[in-house]
């Protein structure tokens, strides 16, 4: 199965410009995972913006 970056793109939540993993799903959750963070696609569109994607954070934006 090869990689839908062009139709991933299309619907990633992340803001960040000039992300060079935006639509590469795979690469975006391992660089996250490593750095002990959860990609964009994890929070609401305000916890988003912060750029905090600590798994603190998500739990504070789903009031876990």
């Amino acid at each position: 199965m090869g990689c839908r970056k062009d139709q991933n793109s299309k619907s990633c939540p992340c803001t960040y410009e000039g992300c060079p993993r935006k639509g590469i799903c795979c690469e975006c959750l391992r660089h996250h995972l490593q750095n002990r963070e959860l990609p964009a696609c994890c929070f609401s569109k305000a916890a988003e913006r912060s750029y905090d994607r600590s798994f603190e954070r998500f739990a504070k934006d789903r009031k876990l």
